[in-house]
């Protein structure tokens, strides 16, 4: 029974352990598609799906999604405010109206399932390389609803 035991505590440790280690990786973005129980487990299921739809379709050369609904007036933990920042070959040749479009496109089930506001900045890698690679942020919410 002891030996049985030590062996149920070695596998309960290691897989703690492996948890951790991949919860790192995600969180340091050097995973860029997570199992889906991670999605579920983050509490982040609308951010990770937009990492994950841009990174697939877009193949982007840097990706930045950042929830801006925390500085707006929505309740706790909302998912419905966000800002991408995508770089990729993609984008070559094509206007900025057309880029927005295509990201548009991929996030359409996001878009028509709660997130509610959507600010993208859509460049080539030149262009990335070019700029000083600083997003401005957000303007502060006013409140909505014309207030």
């Amino acid at each position: 029974y002891f030996f049985v035991n030590k062996i149920e505590t070695f596998s309960l440790v290691k897989f703690l352990f492996d948890l951790l280690r991949l919860m790192f990786l995600i969180s340091s973005k050097k995973v860029t598609n997570p199992p889906k129980w991670y999605t579920i487990m983050s509490g982040k299921p609308v951010e990770t799906s937009i990492k994950n739809k841009l990174s697939q379709q877009l193949s982007p050369k840097y990706l930045d999604v950042i929830n801006e609904s925390p500085h707006h007036n929505v309740p706790a933990g909302s998912e419905t405010h966000f800002k991408v920042v995508v770089v990729t070959d993609q984008f070559e040749n094509k206007p900025l109206l057309q880029r927005h479009r295509m990201v548009n496109t991929i996030l359409k089930e996001e878009l028509e399932n709660g997130v509610h506001a959507l600010s993208i900045v859509a460049k080539t890698p030149q262009q990335w390389e070019e700029s000083d690679k600083n997003v401005a942020p957000s303007p502060n919410c006013r409140g909505g609803f014309g207030k």
